[in-house]
């Protein structure tokens, strides 16, 4: 049990440290980024990588509401 544990606080954080990075991206996004969105030291689109994510829960109807209560339980429970 000792080895499932060390896991689990592994992987839990390396979500925070995920979670963080997003964080960070959405922010230097909106503050450095241009009128396409890119920042120039980002190699990708953060900001519309999340507004696609929630686009395509949205586009689910109740099944993405319940994907999106899912993953907020999930979250939460190790808090």
């Amino acid at each position: 049990m000792h080895f499932i544990d060390t896991v689990r606080r592994w992987v839990g954080s390396l979500a925070e440290l995920g979670i963080a990075i997003i964080a960070l991206g959405v922010v230097l996004q909106v503050l450095f980024g241009d009128d396409s969105g890119a920042v120039p030291f980002l190699p990708m689109d953060v900001l519309g990588s999340v507004v696609g994510f929630v686009d395509a829960l949205g586009s689910q109807g109740l099944v993405g509401l319940v994907a999106l209560g899912i993953l907020w339980w999930a979250y939460n429970k190790r808090a």
